[in-house]
């Protein structure tokens, strides 16, 4: 192996290593009930007879809604409740990051009205190189666009600030979920997609105002609330607004 390749896997092998300790460090107790969550969340899908709207869900835990007490109370859960003849198909994974996304969206079929993409996490917490994030992002909303009229992306918001992560790890992580966002918003641009941002400043967050509501009980996800909140972004943010016209 040449001698740069070999300092750049060892180097990554290290960051990864730091970041796996900072993990276990920063959240004590709160990675069984994680891993608990994972395991017990259910995708919300809705195949009303005569749908008249399909949309499609693709993405991470978030997609999934984990953290939720019930598929119902996830976000896509909370479409579904006020759209209920909307045909609703969800391939989120709990842990993928936009290299997975773009997985999920080639074995989707098209012709939906909507794709949703709700991704970004794992890249931030798994250190995803800039330019390695910036490519899957492309890539998986290039396939997006194929699969349905309208794509909507939708990166969490700064994952630095959950109470799961101390610092100084919190702080490498809020840097980071704003280098998606910058990332986010620049390939959203080009595309012509919509972007919902969920990144806000410390100072009127909800998820750091509304904390302990707004998280679900493993301090990172969001909670019953927390999707509400989101939900409440979609909806201010103009991103199911192609989905309500007639």
């Amino acid at each position: 192996m040449p001698k740069n390749a070999l300092l750049t896997k060892t180097a990554g092998g290290i960051l990864l290593l730091v970041l796996c300790l900072g993990m276990v460090a920063c959240a004590p107790g709160k990675l069984p009930i994680a891993k608990n969550l994972s395991a017990a969340a259910q995708a919300y899908t809705a195949a009303p007879p005569q749908a008249e709207r399909s949309l499609l869900v693709v993405g991470d835990s978030t997609g999934v809604g984990t953290g939720a007490s019930s598929a119902q109370t996830s976000l896509a859960g909370l479409i579904g409740k006020d759209h209920p003849h909307w045909r609703i198909d969800n391939l989120a994974v709990n842990g993928a990051k936009f290299e997975d996304v773009v997985a999920q969206l080639a074995q989707a079929q098209g012709g939906y009205d909507m794709v949703l993409v709700l991704a970004g996490g794992n890249d931030v917490m798994r250190a995803t190189s800039q330019k390695t994030l910036r490519v899957h992002m492309e890539q998986a909303i290039g396939l997006a666009q194929l699969k349905g009229r309208h794509v909507v992306l939708m990166p969490c918001g700064d994952v630095g600030l959950a109470p799961f992560f101390w610092p100084p790890l919190s702080w490498w992580m809020s840097s980071r979920a704003k280098d998606l966002h910058a990332t986010a918003k620049e390939v959203a641009d080009a595309t012509g997609i919509t972007y919902v941002r969920l990144l806000k400043p410390r100072e009127n967050n909800p998820f750091v105002l509304r904390s302990k509501e707004l998280h679900a009980a493993d301090s990172l996800h969001p909670s019953d609330a927390g999707y509400q909140q989101w939900y409440e972004e979609l909806q201010q943010q103009g991103g199911l607004a192609p989905m309500l016209q007639p």
